[in-house]
């Protein structure tokens, strides 16, 4: 018997977090869910993560345009078992995970490295993408 390695994700829950991501994708885009906090908000869903034993699932969100993220974190927690529901008739499950949502700052991570990576070279550096011409 071959131990599991911990902190890898299985096949199977790499499967069933994209099929959850799916549908949680499709019924937000659908616009059912009438709360304050999701009025005129675009939400993507860039990740779902589920647990091992496939009962718990935690959803990155991020809401396009510059959006307050508290306020669609807030609205999604209050439609947890409108989306739950839903999506037990979207995805065959033996159970339909309890859902939480966390903001995905992966983004934001990217960005600063990216900032930072660029601020580390200098303007007049002419070593990328010179030649020597005068061969």
């Amino acid at each position: 018997m071959a131990k599991r390695r911990t902190g890898v994700a299985s096949q199977r829950q790499l499967r069933v977090g994209e099929e959850l991501r799916h549908a949680l994708a499709w019924l937000l885009e659908r616009g059912d869910i009438r709360d304050p906090g999701l009025q005129g908000v675009t939400v993507t869903v860039t990740e779902v993560q589920v647990s091992p034993d496939l009962r718990n699932a935690t959803a990155y969100i991020v809401p396009l345009g510059g959006a307050d993220i508290a306020p669609v974190l807030a609205a999604l927690t209050r439609a947890r078992p409108f989306l739950r529901r839903h999506i037990a008739t979207a995805v065959r499950l033996q159970y339909v995970p309890n859902l939480s949502f966390e903001a995905d700052t992966s983004f934001d991570r990217a960005s600063r490295i990216d900032s930072l990576l660029r601020g580390s070279a200098s303007p007049g550096d002419s070593t990328a993408g010179s030649g020597d011409t005068d061969g």
